[in-house]
């Protein structure tokens, strides 16, 4: 429990005192949005990264050299915990939107730190403006902005099991031609979810799988693109699972 006080405790403090920077990287968007962007990248991932340590979590990464550096890419992954965002989000080498839920958006404080990092608000009850996110999302993309989604379109609760990838999720890379980076998370909700409220310091592996192009695909294989990607991810994940977390 102590290290969930701590953790909440950092949390609304740093939200409530970087209301200033808030201020000023709205001025710098205003003169260079460049410049906006690698601010707001810098402070969320020091924020981030406390978190972690306050977790006590250990964190083990492979395959991040399989992460393109000259050009935007579209990450996805498996989902189980909260913590997914932060974990990932702190490796990232450049300016990248998370596409979160709507309710989101409504969260004073956190929801201008997530605009300012470009993330975007999918309201998956209406197709209309699900479609929107989308569309965004590949302009976002065209501009240089990397867009990391969750394709099981919600957190999975049930250990070892994957949601089917939402197809439409793929119209981001499939219409920008950006990369899309796979990404397998291992044992992230032990440290949250698999024992609410308590946090524990625990082990998760994070490893990045080699870029998929939409263009290179067999022709019958860019119709089911969410369908493969979830395969190479299910693979990897058990493969680890034995490796990391025998028994």
């Amino acid at each position: 429990m102590i290290r969930f006080i701590f953790l909440s405790s950092f949390v609304i403090l740093f939200l409530i005192l970087s209301m200033p920077l808030m201020f000023i990287e709205w001025i710098i968007g205003k003169f260079n949005m460049d410049v906006k962007n690698k601010s707001s990248l810098a402070v969320v991932n020091w924020a981030f990264r406390c978190c972690l340590r306050i977790t006590g979590v250990n964190l083990t990464v492979i395959g991040e050299d399989n992460v393109p550096l000259d050009t935007p890419v579209f990450y996805v992954g498996n989902h189980r915990s909260y913590f997914d965002i932060l974990l990932t989000y702190t490796r990232v080498p450049r300016p990248t939107g998370y596409v979160a839920k709507k309710e989101m958006e409504k969260i004073p404080l956190l929801n201008i730190w997530m605009r300012n990092l470009h993330c975007l608000f999918l309201d998956r009850e209406n197709v209309k403006e699900g479609l929107k996110t989308i569309l965004t999302a590949i302009d976002k993309v065209k501009s240089g902005i990397s867009i990391c989604i969750f394709p099981e379109g919600t957190r999975n609760k049930v250990p070892d099991t994957f949601l089917p990838f939402h197809e439409g999720s793929f119209k981001v890379a499939e219409k920008s031609g950006c990369p899309i980076v796979p990404m397998v998370i291992n044992n992230s909700a032990d440290i949250y979810e698999d024992h609410f409220p308590r946090i524990k310091k625990t082990h998760v592996v994070l490893e990045y799988l080699p870029p998929v192009y939409i263009a290179d695909l067999p022709k019958e294989d860019k119709k089911r693109t969410g369908a493969l990607i979830l395969d190479q991810i299910k693979e990897k994940y058990f493969s680890n699972k034995e490796k990391y977390f025998p028994g």
